[in-house]
């Protein structure tokens, strides 16, 4: 059985505007030990739906239908104190940008004992050498703990928000983002290290990002976003080798090839469309290059394109007519 079972998940904002379908019925599983990775462009639904399931959404969002299902329990229903007793212990996140989620006023050491003696329920001295030997797992020393979050670098803080996260011991760790203010060395050092850790300690690991490299890095399977929907979903390899719909393609396009000519990378034309009034239809269909009549009046469903492997385009299930007759 999976770990982690999202079907149907929708999250919207209520806005001056009107009502924003950030995640508009999206369905994935996460088994144990299982990287998965949330691609898209920005503003595609990544972290509104990594946050939908620890329900940490601001004051105009809500989860309006689907389930997430943790071992047995709908995380969309339950009660907050059922949702406390789950978060950091069971599930934990490591957001973007460790500077603005490490209070400042506050010694790391303090911030990163505060879950455990919460959730544990042991005093602060048992936690403070728990803070030590977490501070030392992610390559920190432990005397370090004294100190303020100004006084690290921002690829020590990263390492801190990851100790936090796993604080106590959680099954499920979210990465929203964990290494897009670093520079490239850096990065591919938290990259390392959160694969050692997965590895190690046998998590489940939700990775959130808008680079496919990061994806190929650390990830067993992906998921790929847009306009608030699943469009492809598969392993790394599969998507990579194999893509199947339009929007894959042109992300791995994106992507500069160090290898190859040197020129400017594709660009993918076209703005990301309103989640207020999302278009009919495959959402992808004003920006796609193969688009045709039934791209706008019927929208397609996740349908298989192969072992565990997912796309959302009727390219895959119907011959287009010919460009002529379009």
């Amino acid at each position: 059985m999976p770990l982690l079972t999202v079907k149907g998940l929708k999250t919207h904002f209520q806005t001056q505007e009107g009502t924003v379908r950030a995640v508009d019925g999206v369905d994935f599983t996460l088994g144990e030990g299982e990287s998965l990775g949330l691609a898209g462009e920005s503003g595609c639904g990544k972290t509104t739906a990594a946050l939908s399931i620890m329900r940490l959404l601001p004051s105009n969002g809500k989860i309006v239908d689907g389930t997430i299902d943790y071992v047995g329990y709908d995380l969309a229903k339950v009660t907050e104190g059922q949702l406390r007793a789950i978060r950091w212990k069971h599930i934990s996140i490591i957001f973007q940008g460790a500077m603005n989620a490490l209070n400042p006023v506050k010694r790391i050491g303090d911030q990163i004992a505060e879950p455990i003696v919460i959730h544990d329920k042991v005093d602060k001295e048992v936690a403070m050498k728990r803070v030590g030997e977490l501070l030392e797992l992610v390559g920190i020393h432990r005397e370090r703990a004294q100190e303020y979050p100004h006084e690290f670098s921002g690829g020590m803080r990263q390492r801190v928000m990851i100790a936090m996260a796993l604080a106590c011991n959680p099954r499920i760790v979210i990465a929203d983002e964990p290494v897009t203010a670093l520079d490239v060395m850096i990065q591919a050092q938290i990259l390392e290290l959160l694969e050692r850790l997965k590895r190690e300690l046998d998590l489940s690991m939700i990775l959130i990002s808008h680079d496919l490299s990061v994806m190929a890095e650390t990830c067993d399977s992906m998921a790929i976003m847009y306009a608030g929907k699943i469009v492809e979903r598969g392993s790394v390899r599969d998507v990579y080798k194999n893509a199947k719909h339009p929007y894959t393609k042109d992300l791995i396009g994106a992507f500069p090839d160090i290898e190859g000519p040197q020129t400017l990378p594709a660009y993918i034309p076209g703005l990301l469309p309103s989640l207020i009034n999302p278009p009919l239809g495959c959402r992808f269909h004003p920006r796609c290059k193969y688009a045709w009549q039934l791209c706008i009046d019927q929208e397609p469903g996740l349908d298989p394109v192969g072992a565990d492997h997912f796309a959302a385009c009727h390219l895959n299930t119907t011959t287009p007519p010919p460009k002529e007759a379009t």
